[in-house]
Order: C-alpha cells, then sequence, then structure tokens
C-alpha cells in the first residue's frame, strides 16, 4: 500500500492556476525526487502535502486513509514533515536545543538541558551525522551540517513521510555529499519515505527510485530512475522553456 496518494489535486491563486490535476504516489521507503521549471508549482504542491495550504479541489491518502489535512501540526501528527531550505532552525541556539525545538524535555520547572544533551547526541550518532559537540551554536556550522540537523530532527519526532525542499540549494560537492549520504542512510532503513525537490538531476537519479516530472500544473513524467537520465530530464525542461519563449514571442 502506498503511504501518500494523491488524486486529481488542484490550487488555484486568485486568476494564478498553480495546480492543474496532480496525481502522485509514494511508495513505503521510497525516494521520489520530484522537479520542475521555476513556477511548475513544486512549492506549492509542497505546501498542500504539509498542510500549510489546502487544495481546492481533490483528494489526499495517507497509508490508505483519506485525509484532509487541517495544518501543518495536524500533517505533523500523522506523520508528515517539511524540512525547507531556510531550515527553520535558530542560529543563537545550540544543536541539542535545536533538535528538540517546540518539544523541550522538561524537568519541572527549568528545561532538562543534560537529557536534551544526551539523546541528541545520541541520535545525531544514530543516523551518522558527524556533529562533534551539541552544545555549538548552530551558526556555527557549515550548511551541510545545518541541513543534517534539520533532517534528523524531523526523523526524530517520528515523520515517516519527508518533504525536503531544494535540501542540496547553494551547497558544495562536500557538503551536497553529507545530505546525500544522509538520505541514503535513512532509505536503507527503509522507515521513512522521501518526496525531495531539486534541480541537480544527477544528484537526483543518484539518491532516487523514482522521477516526477511537474509541468504546467500537472505530473507529466513518472519513470523510475533506473530508466531515466540526466540528459532526458533536461531535454524535457529544454522543450518545456523553448514551448514557453514561443507562446511568449509577440507576432510579426
Amino acid at each position: 500500500m502506498e503511504v501518500l496518494r494523491v488524486e486529481h489535486l488542484s490550487k488555484r491563486f486568485g486568476a494564478l492556476t498553480a495546480l492543474r490535476d496532480v496525481n502522485l504516489r509514494l511508495e513505503p521507503g521510497e525516494v521520489l525526487g520530484l522537479i520542475g521549471d521555476n513556477g511548475a508549482g513544486k512549492s506549492t504542491l509542497i505546501k498542500i502535502l504539509c498542510g500549510f495550504h489546502r487544495p481546492d479541489s481533490g483528494r489526499l491518502f495517507v497509508h490508505g486513509d483519506e485525509v484532509s489535512l487541517r495544518d501543518v501540526d495536524h500533517a505533523r501528527s500523522i506523520g508528515i514533515d517539511t524540512v525547507y531550505q531556510d531550515l527553520a532552525l535558530i542560529n543563537e541556539l545550540s544543536v541539542y536545543h535545536n533538535m528538540f525545538l517546540n518539544r523541550e524535555k522538561v524537568r519541572w520547572p527549568l528545561l532538562h538541558n543534560r537529557l536534551m544533551r544526551r539523546l541528541a547526541k545520541q541520535h545525531l550518532d544514530e543516523m551518522g551525522v558527524n556533529i562533534p559537540d551539541v552544545t555549538v551554536e548552530v551558526a556555527k556550522l557549515s550548511g551541510g551540517q545545518r541541513q543534517a540537523i534539520a533532517v534528523a530532527r524531523s526523523v526524530y519526532s517520528d515523520a515517516r513521510i519527508l518533504l525536503l525542499d531544494e535540501p542540496l540549494a547553494a551547497m558544495g560537492a562536500k557538503e551536497g555529499a553529507l545530505i546525500l549520504d544522509l538520505i541514503h542512510d535513512l532509505k536503507s532503513r527503509g522507515q521513512v519515505s522521501i518526496i525531495i525537490i531539486a534541480h541537480n538531476y544527477a544528484q537526483i537519479l543518484e539518491v532516487c527510485d523514482r522521477v516526477n516530472v511537474l509541468q504546467h500544473g500537472e505530473i507529466t513524467f513518472d519513470r523510475l530512475a533506473a530508466e531515466t537520465s540526466a540528459q532526458e530530464l533536461t531535454d524535457l525542461m529544454v522543450a518545456e522553456y523553448r514551448a514557453n519563449r514561443t507562446a511568449r514571442r509577440p507576432p510579426p
């Protein structure tokens, strides 16, 4: 049974149609790559799946049960969490305080800092995230380390469906490799199903089981990663760009 299924999802913002007729599925333990040009509706789709936006029409099924997400907290309560580009980390707080943000352990009337430090270190080690000192401020870490902490926090909070919005953006090869390794590790455990938005097709194909392309508010391409290539995906995007440019060109 699919962990997530979307049927005929649509969303408008005034005169703008962001999503027209989206059909999507996510299998247990699968990593699904979602690609598309800027403005294709990828972020809108993610925001619907995490409860931030409500669709205008369509149906959403989680583990076979139809759901109508009320808000982000409702989505999290049924195991759907999102890691955005901005990560929602607080730079001035330590790694372990960020790991337990809004889920702090309390030994009344004080925070149970010792317990949170121990659990944060334990969980990061289990996930293979190398943070030698969990008391350091997040601002002092690399972009890859910060992204890894945000992902680990979601998994630690019992997310079973993880939505990653551009986790590799603006990262160098070394930092990107850290995140790809983390996704590979999560995939090998089979405990989390992941949808990942990215623009680097080589990285998508390296880590994903299947690839979807979102164009004109619809999923137009659904193929196993092993059955496509970066060149084919690039050709799809180039063809769309040329078609859009021709459509916008004024008549002679």
